[in-house]
């Protein structure tokens, strides 16, 4: 998931694959002169030339979620310009340095697939990070009776594919590392139970099925340990065991534990508890220890904590009145900031955007949100009220 995630052999085969199919070219990243990792800047403003219909729609969502403004061509730093035929053909063009950052042809798949692998393109022109057109989200879709299930698209809500039809109770869904592959929490067997699902053959298995509740299943970095929530022993504690269920400890001896999230580097995991009959986030060592609270001052109430891809944030939901979702360094060295209304936060692998959930009327519908700017945009939606989405953060589907 981060800067120490092990990057397997697979993955950087899948992503030479995926630059190899688009006519990505190496591009020397140009260094934005504004501060790193700071709230509140400015949009990078660019113009857009050239593109209409579905195509420019993609670049407008994916750039606009990344930090990016449209504006006119005189007032642009960054002119994009280009083609979309029987194929997506485009430039970027610096004019304060009158050089020429990008141009590509992209070919194979479908126009809209070419304009993510061009906007990705663009992001690393421009700022040096990956971009994040071609990943995947999972979330769960829920009916007004209560049953849902779970779906798995494209980061932006387009191609939904459901991974489950058994009109069941379902909840937090978990990308599995290396392997497509989720796990998920159902009533199928009419008890809260987790699931491990394979995408790539359908096939899928209980891994928890103890007395009581069994919930909140996240994978680690590796893949190869699986923290989850039970309370079969009483009270709903943090266990970790393989990922395949096996090999089960308990970490935590808490009142009210909830939503684990691991480090990227698999050191900790990061939950929600309750201390003195305060709500707190706080981490345990992966391999049992004393517990340390991580203080969200002025966010009160954290819960469903989501560990950056680079080690540096944590993203979590605070509820006063409303739900709100807030960032706090993961080492402790500043207050949280709050960025928007919603719950369920997750991010992406740039450790740039979150992808949560928030009302609308009385459904629940997914946004998008550049955390640095603050722009933000719902994805679409498919039928019901979608929730609870996973960013998959280790490969491109």
């Amino acid at each position: 998931m981060k800067n120490c995630l092990k990057i397997h052999l697979p993955i950087l085969i899948a992503m030479f694959a995926a630059s190899f199919v688009f006519g990505q070219s190496e591009q020397t990243p140009i260094q934005i002169v504004r501060p790193a990792d700071s709230f509140g800047q400015k949009p990078i403003p660019v113009s857009l030339d050239g593109f209409s219909g579905e195509v420019a729609d993609v670049l407008k969502f994916d750039l606009y979620v990344q930090g990016f403004s449209f504006v006119t061509p005189d007032a642009a730093q960054y002119q994009i310009r280009g083609s979309a035929g029987g194929s997506v053909t485009g430039s970027v063009t610096d004019k304060l340095a009158k050089k020429v950052l990008l141009s590509n042809s992209y070919t194979g798949t479908n126009l809209r697939r070419q304009a993510h692998a061009f906007a990705n393109d663009i992001v690393f022109a421009v700022t040096g990070k990956k971009g994040i057109g071609l990943t995947k989200i999972a979330f769960k879709a829920q009916q007004p009776d209560g049953s849902g299930e779970i779906y798995v698209s494209d980061f932006d809500g387009h191609n939904p594919q459901a991974v489950t039809r058994d009109r069941a109770i379902v909840s937090k869904p978990s990308w599995i590392p290396g392997r497509l592959a989720l796990y998920y929490n159902s009533y199928k067997l009419e008890n809260p139970d987790i699931f491990s699902s394979d995408l790539s053959t359908g096939q899928r298995r209980v891994v928890a099925r103890y007395g009581g509740s069994n919930f909140s299943p996240a994978a680690s970095p590796d893949g190869s340990k699986l923290a989850m929530i039970l309370s079969k022993d009483g009270s709903p504690d943090i266990y970790v065991s393989n990922a395949d269920g096996s090999d089960l400890k308990r970490l935590t001896t808490g009142v009210e534990d909830s939503s684990p999230c691991w480090s990227p580097d698999g050191q900790w995991i990061c939950f929600a508890t309750k201390i003195a009959g305060r709500r707190l986030l706080a981490k345990v060592p992966a391999d049992g220890g004393a517990i340390q609270v991580i203080h969200t001052t002025g966010a009160p109430n954290p819960t469903e904590p989501d560990w950056s891809p680079d080690g540096k944030w944590i993203a979590f939901t605070s509820q006063t009145s409303e739900f709100d979702i807030c960032v706090v360094p993961a080492d402790g060295s500043a207050l949280p900031v709050v960025l928007v209304r919603g719950q369920d936060p997750s991010w992406s692998p740039n450790s740039q955007t979150l992808i949560f959930n928030h009302s609308a009327g009385y459904l629940q519908t997914l946004s998008v949100l550049d955390v640095f700017t603050k722009q933000v945009k719902d994805v679409s939606r498919i039928a019901g009220s979608d929730s609870e989405p996973a960013w998959r953060k280790d490969l491109n589907l």
